[in-house]
């Protein structure tokens, strides 16, 4: 799929931040349709069928979250935040209400770019499978086979509980995960206040797959909100 094939919606009642990200999505050959409120917003997700949906939460009309919500009720659309909200509590409620990402503003366009295309692969693999099998550093991770090998064949074991952290992560691959989320399909919904059980299984994981622990390229770390896991291509 190319993406002249692609339409990305930007709910954003702010005309100057729509014409900059207008004039950066064209130039990356995407189709843009505009929204500003988030009444019409909703509308053109029904009429349009866009691809992506770029969301601010100060929208003149509602709350981003709750049109987050809402849309969650009835689409799996790829959702990305992009708001000026940097608080981690504005952060996690966003997240935890639906959205794929959450980027603040003031924002690099190549991240912007990068990120929301990573929300659109999400958002294909949500028609299909989820990835099975993904490089992380040296390592290639087979889901399905339960195997974590090198090029040289050498094995890596991984607990059950590591496993299933790992596919909770790939399956939102470069995208964050919030704290919550892990602990509920982790160990269960009683477990959403033992943040300290996900760090150290966190920090076992990144002992057994990155290259240097201490400073992770793969399994990150989002301040107050939760992980991040980016694979090789």
């Amino acid at each position: 799929m190319t993406n002249a094939s692609r339409a990305v919606l930007l709910i954003e009642d702010d005309q100057d931040i729509r014409n900059v990200l207008r004039s950066a999505l064209e130039l990356e050959q995407y189709r843009v349709i505009e929204a500003a409120t988030g009444a019409r917003g909703i509308t053109d997700i029904k009429s349009h069928r866009p691809d992506i949906a770029i969301v601010d939460l100060g929208l003149p009309d509602c709350d981003g979250v709750d049109l987050i919500r809402e849309v969650r009720g009835w689409s799996k659309i790829p959702i990305v935040v992009l708001s000026a909200r940097t608080q981690e509590e504005q952060i996690v409620h966003a997240l935890e209400a639906g959205a794929d990402d959450y980027i603040t503003k003031p924002f690099g366009m190549r991240e912007f770019i990068a990120r929301m295309r990573v929300a659109l692969r999400h958002g294909l693999r949500v028609h299909t499978d989820a990835q099975s099998s993904f490089k992380v550093g040296r390592w290639r991770i087979d889901m399905a086979k339960r195997l974590v090998v090198d090029d040289a064949g050498e094995s890596l074991h991984l607990t059950p509980l590591e496993y299933r952290l790992i596919e909770i992560l790939s399956n939102h691959e470069g995208m964050v995960v919030t704290h919550r989320q892990l602990l509920t399909e982790a160990w269960g919904p009683g477990s959403v206040e033992h943040t300290h059980y996900l760090r150290g299984y966190m920090k076992q994981l990144r002992g057994k797959l990155e290259d240097d622990p201490a400073r992770p390229r793969h399994l990150l770390t989002e301040t107050g909100v939760g992980y991040r896991l980016v694979v090789d291509d």
